[in-house]
């Protein structure tokens, strides 16, 4: 691409790069120059503007992006949509609501290919509703050599998705005690699910012992299991764990490194996932169990590698009414 300051003269068929206002009609920067911009500049007293102009192995910005939105989304099963290009852009869009998984290592090789080809997303796992922004292509100036964009389109083929949630129906167990949070937190647990369009069948309160909970998870049926704790679950073979165990399941992971939701645990129960939510989780706020949640409703793993990467980010906003916060008061 050709970027300088010409003689009207010279301009016509070439990008005005700046925005221009003359004789009460203001160009855009982008507009390709015809002869009848050019006389209303001449006429305006304008002698000299900057303009780009294409260099016969460029793609102008909106192919450049209408292009490269294509490969991105060359997949069977994406689960996205877009928009047309404009001004070089591209966005990518939710058709529902799920969790985007992304090729991460591609699209940073993607964004290393010519600083003029961008793609900004949302973060790996990020939960969406329908609607909601995924991506954004951008070309950033007015083209961008040919080249250049068939090896960041090969790079980039495929690499966004959004999985949809695979679980329909799930079942909350809430232990009480004495003085207890009792159906506290409902709510927000029921508004998490239904952001998935996942069905809160069954809402049931035992005593908080290892024998009742175990005979109450036996009974369950739906596709994914909630346990809501009136004391929190503080070690692997607490009370919530260890009825998971008695009923017949497994728990394959306590502890999480995010903040708020260290105290989540992780098993499964005649092969369907149970998590055992922390405290937090009575909270509508971001918390470890919303990724947990997100992750197990859409089909994605939560392996020990899976729980290390949280960690990174994983950092969240403080919950003001917390018992205990990150910063203990001054003694002064």
């Amino acid at each position: 691409m050709i970027f300088a300051e010409v003689t009207l003269e010279e301009a016509e068929g070439a990008i005005l790069a700046h925005s221009i206002t003359c004789s009460g009609e203001r160009i855009k920067k982008g507009t390709v120059l015809r002869s009848e911009h050019l006389s209303n500049l001449r006429a305006g007293g304008t002698e000299r503007i900057t303009v780009a102009r294409l260099s016969a192995d460029d793609i102008d910005e909106n192919a450049a992006a209408d292009i490269l939105a294509d490969a991105l989304l060359d997949h069977e099963w994406q689960g996205l949509s877009r928009t047309a290009p404009f001004t070089g852009r591209v966005n990518l869009i939710a058709e529902s609501a799920g969790i985007v998984e992304q090729d991460v290592a591609r699209l940073v090789e993607m964004n290393k290919v010519d600083p003029m080809i961008s793609c900004a997303t949302v973060p790996q796992y990020q939960q969406m509703a329908k609607g909601g922004l995924v991506a954004t292509v951008k070309i950033i100036s007015y083209s961008v050599p040919k080249d250049h964009l068939e090896k960041a389109c090969a790079l980039a083929r495929g690499a966004i998705r959004l999985r949809r949630p695979i679980m329909k129906t799930a079942a909350l167990l809430i232990s009480d005690t004495e003085g207890g949070a009792g159906d506290k937190g409902l709510s927000a647990i029921s508004a998490r699910l239904e952001a998935l369009g996942i069905s809160l069948n069954t809402v049931e309160r035992v005593p908080h012992d290892v024998k009742p909970l175990a005979q109450a998870l036996e009974r369950f049926e739906t596709d994914l299991v909630l346990i809501l704790t009136s004391s929190a679950t503080s070690d692997i073979h607490d009370t919530a764990p260890a009825a998971l165990r008695l009923a017949g399941g497994q728990v394959s992971r306590f502890g999480m490194p995010v903040d708020p939701g260290n105290l989540l645990f992780l098993g499964s129960l005649k092969d369907k996932p149970v998590i055992g939510l922390p405290g937090c989780a009575r909270s509508p706020a971001l918390n470890g169990a919303d990724w947990v949640l997100s992750r197990v409703a859409c089909g994605v793993a939560c392996d020990g590698d899976s729980f290390a990467e949280m960690s990174v980010g994983g950092l969240l906003k403080e919950i003001p009414t917390r018992p205990q916060p990150r910063r203990p008061k001054s003694k002064r």
